[in-house]
């Protein structure tokens, strides 16, 4: 057993004091562990080791009462070299890593494996024992060889190693009141700057400070002042015009009335010994065969391995802060590219969720992190609301900042808070920023990698989404892409609303959330909400009335859980499922949908409670927002030109056929092309006088609007002429005069008009005009099929047109079937179905009434080829009935 010790004493130690306690296997115990071993060695006068008896704590413990799930047993021993730590679980099945390499240590057990690692790095001696009920970690930390009862001490030193000063050291004394202006000026600041103190009383310390201003940060002297301490280097312009270096502490007091002012001790630059705040380093151990090899101090601090992404990096980081720190919670910021505003990346000990991604100001200001370029120092945040807005209604108290920088820019902000007031001074602050200078260029690297990742996987995002976009003119498929691309990638649930003109009320049009169970509920918590406002500024804008909505109903299920039951329907109405309101509880935003100048929609997009959205996804939805307003809009021009292009295609079309009697009329007709129903193929049938009915199929050459137009012509000339009198050559003679007139948007047209008059024993008599169309075909009931009619020129390329009219009898059982060439040209390669190939199908139609001989020959058509039809078609049927017996 004593070989898997990773080191053992040669002897015992003598223990003069101890003390021990046992902390149960809850999250708090860490906490607790830390006040024990801190308050314990406190009395024991042992401070400088305190800060590092409470990291190896913390590690230890964490790994019994979390990790390893079982109690712990914290025992500490004073000996006459210093303090003997042991935390002890009762796992002792668990294995310890105990590789002598610290890297090897975190890759076999990553949490017992940096507790292991800390214990080698800042631990005189440290080992593992175990018994059979226990397994026991510890580690010895030996004091500073320096004058009992002194706060801190330097070694003693040769003469010829202290630093050099003059003979006298002068120590200016300059107090600057609450308006900046110098108040108090001692006569050693008049010796070393030459100025007396009547020259400079009541005058700006500005006017004299020439403050060293770093690129890429703002902080002047007059921020420094307001702070409540500070220490470092400027130059004061003396008399003789010459700047001297100084190094200065400054101290913010208040007198006895409560006005505010600050103490400034300044010396030369040279002398800065005097004044400057020793930097506490870990105890450095005589021993050095004893300790583990040199490690890098930034893995000292993280952990080894560091974690890979970013945000495991900061969440290790505020962990290792706090307990470093011995705080009840920490919290890392980090600075947009501009350095104007503070993002929320990670915390312990705080409401993360809520808190997570939201932003804040750096600048100076209510609300406003505006000590965020320097460190700084909180004792009680209760005296003053509001200094670091993340930490309000969290029951912190005191609090330490430090920035994080690289190469003289911000990059973020460290802090480390704690329930009590006054836990901190500048000497934590200096060790809290020695760390996170360890970490900055880390952290920089890892968010940079981040933002490289994010950046492209937008752009791929982006392209996709407009690729999807563009694929749709529908305006109800652009709505549902819109939402489908949003959730769940860039938010938990959207809403689109719409906006059909200025004038009118936004729509919510439609609703998605990631759960599909809570969409229904959702759209009805929305649809009771007033709609955002539709205005046109760019960017995404809060709306707070879904969470309030939620907080609502959250009360009203509390109100009901008690019993409250009449209170709890006052606030509103039917009340929302408490699942729904959990669901949009935390922040919604609402992005303008703008194409063309105008507001034509909101793109809403929500996350569950306590959440906030990244600033990098709302750049993106804002960038999604821009393409799918645009296709929105596209799809709702595309709509209206169609309702329009159908509306006066439809006016082209003859209303509802006219009853004849004793005689089946049946019309099919296809335009062809997407989105037209009205082509160059036309027909009609009207009445034209008592017992007298006119009847037309006819074909404009070309198809689409431009022969829409002419068939428009045709139909309502053919009316017009037919119920002046005129007979059918004069009609279409009148008609092929008109369409000559149009000049060079005429079009020649081929036309089967005719009258139909039904006789009184059953037949009808039609006299009938082809010019230049597909023959009509006659059906007999035996079968037979042959054509009504002779060809004769077409209309529309002639001027003196000699047309005659035939007439053709249909007795009882006859079929009399008009078709436009879209049915006799149909093809299939080489392949026409052509007028034998009708006059077949023809054949099979005995029997059939009118509108089944329409229904066959169309099926006929659809069959002959593979490929939809490119032609426009137009089938009319007449049939006269066969006499029933009595």
């Amino acid at each position: 057993m004593g070989e898997q010790i990773a080191e053992t004493y040669t002897r015992r130690p003598v223990i003069t004091a101890r003390a021990a306690a046992t902390f149960e296997p809850v999250g708090r115990s860490v906490a607790a562990a830390r006040a024990f071993v801190r308050d314990t060695l406190q009395g024991w006068g042992f401070p400088d080791i305190i800060d590092d008896a409470v990291v190896l704590t913390s590690e230890l413990v964490t790994n019994a009462v979390v990790h390893a799930g079982t109690a712990a047993d914290v025992l500490c021993m004073r000996t006459e070299d210093g303090v003997r730590v042991e935390v002890a679980d009762r796992y002792p099945e668990r294995e310890v890593p105990l590789q002598s390499s610290p890297r090897r240590i975190g890759g076999v057990d990553r949490e017992g494996g940096r507790g292991l690692l800390l214990c080698a790095a800042l631990a005189a001696r440290w080992g593992v024992e175990y018994t059979p009920t226990h397994k026991q970690v510890w580690f010895q930390l030996d004091l500073s060889d320096r004058p009992a009862g002194t706060r801190s001490a330097g070694p003693a030193l040769p003469p010829e190693a202290l630093p050099v000063a003059d003979p006298r050291v002068r120590v200016a004394v300059v107090q600057i009141d609450r308006t900046g202006a110098i108040s108090s000026w001692n006569d050693d600041a008049d010796v070393l700057f030459g100025f007396p103190a009547d020259q400079v009383i009541g005058k700006p310390l500005t006017d004299f400070a020439a403050w060293p201003h770093t690129p890429g940060t703002s902080t002047g002297v007059a921020e420094a002042l307001r702070l409540s301490r500070w220490e470092g280097s400027y130059g004061i312009r003396g008399a003789d015009g010459r700047i001297t270096p100084v190094y200065a502490s400054h101290l913010r007091v208040r007198d006895i009335a409560g006005a505010p002012s600050t103490v400034c001790l300044l010396v030369r630059e040279d002398e800065r010994a005097v004044l400057q705040s020793l930097q506490r380093t870990p105890a450095t151990d005589t021993a050095t065969s004893e300790r583990s090899p040199a490690t890098d101090p930034f893995e000292v601090f993280i952990g080894s391995p560091a974690p890979d992404d970013l945000d495991g990096l900061l969440q290790r980081t505020v962990e290792r802060a706090r307990d470093m720190l011995d705080g009840d919670a920490a919290y890392l910021l980090l600075a947009t590219d501009d350095e104007t505003e503070l993002e929320v990346r990670a915390s312990t000990g705080l409401p993360s969720a809520r808190q997570r991604f939201a932003r804040v100001p750096v600048e100076a200001g209510t609300g406003r992190y505006g000590s965020a370029r320097m460190p700084a120092v909180h004792e009680d945040l209760a005296v003053l609301p509001g200094a670091v807005p993340l930490l309000a209604d969290t029951g912190m108290r005191s609090v330490v900042t430090v920035p994080l920088k690289v190469e003289g820019r911000l990059t973020g902000s460290l802090g480390v808070a704690a329930e009590a007031p006054g836990r901190y001074t500048n000497e934590e602050a200096l060790r809290l920023q020695f760390a996170a200078d360890r970490i900055a260029l880390a952290v920089e690297r890892a968010r940079l990698n981040e933002l490289e990742r994010l950046r492209r996987g937008s752009l791929s995002f982006l392209v996709e989404a407009s690729d999807l976009l563009a694929g749709t003119l529908d305006r109800d498929q652009t709505l549902a892409l819109m939402a489908q691309m949003t959730v769940p990638t860039l938010a938990a649930w959207c809403a689109v609303y719409t906006v059909a003109d200025p004038a009118s009320e936004p729509e919510l049009s439609y609703v998605l959330h990631e759960d599909e169970d809570r969409i229904d509920g959702l759209k009805t918590l929305l649809g009771r909400l007033d709609p955002p406002e539709p205005v046109p500024t760019p960017g995404a804008r809060v709306w707070t009335a879904p969470a309030e909505a939620a907080h609502a109903a959250a009360l009203r299920s509390s109100l009901r859980s008690l019993g409250l039951t009449d209170i709890a329907r006052q606030p509103a109405g039917p009340g929302t499922s408490l699942a729904t309101a959990t669901a949009v509880g935390g922040e919604t935003v609402v992005l303008p949908l703008v194409a063309r100048n105008r507001v034509i929609g909101m793109l809403t997009l929500g996350k569950p409670t306590d959440d906030h959205f990244r600033q990098e996804i709302l750049e993106l939805a804002e960038d999604l927002s821009r393409r799918a307003a645009l296709a929105l809009d596209n799809s709702r021009l595309y709509s209206e030109r169609t309702a329009i292009s159908q509306s006066l295609q439809r006016s082209l079309l003859p209303p509802e056929l006219p009853h004849v009697p004793g005689v089946e009329v049946d019309v099919i007709y296809r335009a062809a092309g997407e989105g037209n129903e009205v082509g160059g193929d036309f027909y009609d049938l009207f009445p034209i006088r008592d017992g007298a009915y006119g009847f037309a199929i006819g074909d404009v050459c070309g198809t689409g609007p431009e022969a829409a137009a002419v068939t428009g012509l045709a139909r309502h000339a053919l009316r017009l002429l037919a119920r002046e009198g005129y007979g059918g050559p004069a009609v279409l003679e009148r008609l092929n005069a008109a369409i000559l007139d149009e000049g060079a948007r005429s079009r020649f047209l081929t036309l089967l008009y005719g009258e139909l008059w039904p006789q009184e024993d059953g037949s009808a008599i039609l006299k009938i005009v082809c010019a230049g169309h597909p023959l009509p075909l006659r059906l007999r009931p035996d079968g037979s099929v042959e054509a009504a009619a002779d060809p004769q020129p077409l209309l529309g390329v002639m001027e003196d047109l000699e047309l005659y009219e035939q007439t053709v009898a249909l007795d009882p059982g006859d079929v009399l079937l008009c078709v436009t060439d879209g049915v006799t040209e149909r093809r299939e390669g080489s392949r026409m179905l052509g007028d034998d190939g009708l006059a077949d199908v023809l054949t099979t139609c005995t029997g059939l009434t009118a509108g089944a001989v329409t229904a066959r020959i169309l099926r006929a058509v659809e069959r002959f080829a593979a490929e939809p039809a490119s032609d426009d078609m137009a089938i009319l049927a007449m049939r006269v009935p066969e006499r029933q017996e009595p």
